[in-house]
């Protein structure tokens, strides 16, 4: 015979009864059902074990709900590292966020709508990518960096070789290494020079009835110093095959901060007939690979890569086609905000937050910090910046916490750097250390 439930225990709400709670009912309109009824079971079971009384199971439901249907969380980016590839880079601008909100419904991304008939994919975003790059003559838009050389590869030198300083041969990120990659699309390397050196004549001697085209590639991610040599791309454009060059960053044109970074616009008017780079590093967009070509040869290699068959295969979705347009078109990204930050603003904006933290019992002082470009770009670049520095232990409750903090631990110390967070931010980031103190 099956045991009689006490009486609170039958008075644990039934399952329909808690969806239709009008609270729990705009959730399951938000979440979704099944995903709500799991939490729900949860809050019942807990109310069945006595860890919280049969009144409460709409309560706890509503306290275990997550705010959205993905497990993502945001993150507040106190490391100091503009583009920190493990928070996925570049956050978007305002005008980006609206723009996947407009496209994430049916809307004109293959269609023209004055004629009825289909309309050219990614026209827009195109047409705003070499509007903010002169001297471009032709673009295209994959769905990431190492695609976009990829892609090039496949296009241009299946069968052929590429010739390449052996200085250049570098590896990205997770592992990927840049002659893995363009010997998987087809190509075969022809590896000139030395790591630290490489002259004009290496090049020259190297170039055959074989060659596809010559391939510079920004190393993004470290610096050779010292005993070395590299040849410009200028000077490789007089070599007669046309000149890649795989800048990295996505930097469109050249910033003052950043004088070593190879942007789009200088590498075009140097000489090389196409372009690859980023679109979610130093330009503050999407993910995406971008492809630019110069006028006469460099557009006729573009329309080539574009009608490969691999294109399909790595072309971007309308979300990334709005967020790049919007990232164009629209005002300054926090990307290049973050860059352009005053240093005495950054002060002033750690000091009152440390004083506001001190007034309600957080040990937190105001002090001088050194941030990062990130993102594999810049590598040598100092940005100096301005943190609250705050007790080691509430690194972790604040990793944990709502929202979510990531700063960086040092000498016994976090760190809160305010290079990458807007002064918006600043409310956030008091409420979140407020928290993990109370916490600790």
């Amino acid at each position: 015979m099956a045991d009689v439930l006490p009486d609170s225990r039958r008075s644990i709400p039934r399952t329909d009864a808690v969806l239709a709670e009008p609270a729990v009912a705009g959730a399951v309109e938000r979440l979704g059902r099944d995903l709500v009824k799991g939490v729900v079971a949860a809050a019942q079971a807990a109310a069945r074990r006595g860890e919280i009384a049969p009144g409460d199971v709409v309560a706890a439901t509503l306290r275990g709900l997550p705010r959205a249907a993905t497990r993502l969380r945001p993150v507040l980016n106190a490391t100091g590292v503009v583009l920190h590839t493990n928070l996925g880079r570049a956050p978007l601008s305002p005008a980006a966020r609206a723009a996947l909100d407009l496209a994430a419904g049916t809307c004109d991304v293959e269609l023209d709508l004055g004629t009825g008939g289909r309309g050219r994919r990614g026209a827009a975003a195109t047409d705003a990518l070499l509007g903010a790059v002169p001297g471009a003559a032709a673009g295209h838009v994959v769905n990431n960096g190492a695609a976009a050389l990829a892609l090039t590869a496949a296009t241009l030198a299946a069968g052929r070789e590429i010739v390449v300083s052996r200085g250049e041969l570098v590896e990205i990120g997770d592992g990927f290494r840049i002659p893995d990659l363009l010997v998987a699309a087809g190509a075969r390397l022809r590896e000139v020079g030395t790591t630290n050196r490489t002259h004009l004549v290496d090049y020259a001697d190297a170039i055959g009835e074989d060659t596809a085209f010559l391939l510079k590639v920004h190393p993004s991610n470290f610096v050779v110093s010292g005993f070395t040599s590299a040849v410009g791309v200028a000077e490789l454009a007089g070599l007669g095959p046309p000149v890649v060059v795989d800048i990295g960053s996505g930097l469109l044109t050249a910033h003052p901060l950043l004088p070593d970074e190879p942007d789009a616009a200088g590498t075009l008017a140097a000489g090389a007939a196409l372009v690859t780079a980023s679109g979610d590093k130093l330009l503050g967009g999407p993910q995406a690979g971008l492809l630019l070509g110069s006028a006469g040869a460099g557009a006729e290699l573009v329309a080539r890569v574009r009608r490969h068959p691999l294109a399909r295969a790595m072309r971007v979705d309308k979300l990334t086609l709005a967020a790049l347009e919007a990232t164009l078109r629209g005002p300054t990204p926090p990307v290049r905000a973050a860059l352009d930050a005053d240093v005495a603003v950054l002060r002033r904006r750690a000091e009152q937050l440390a004083d506001r933290l001190r007034a309600d019992g957080v040990p937190a002082e105001g002090v001088s910090s050194a941030a990062a470009v990130g993102g594999g770009g810049a590598p040598d670049v100092v940005l100096d910046s301005a943190a609250v520095a705050v007790p080691e232990a509430l690194a972790a409750p604040l990793r944990t916490g709502e929202p979510a903090v990531l700063g960086r631990v040092e000498r016994g110390r976090c760190l809160l750097d305010l290079r990458a967070l807007a002064p918006d931010d600043d409310d956030a980031l008091r409420t979140a250390v407020l928290a993990a103190h109370r916490g600790v």
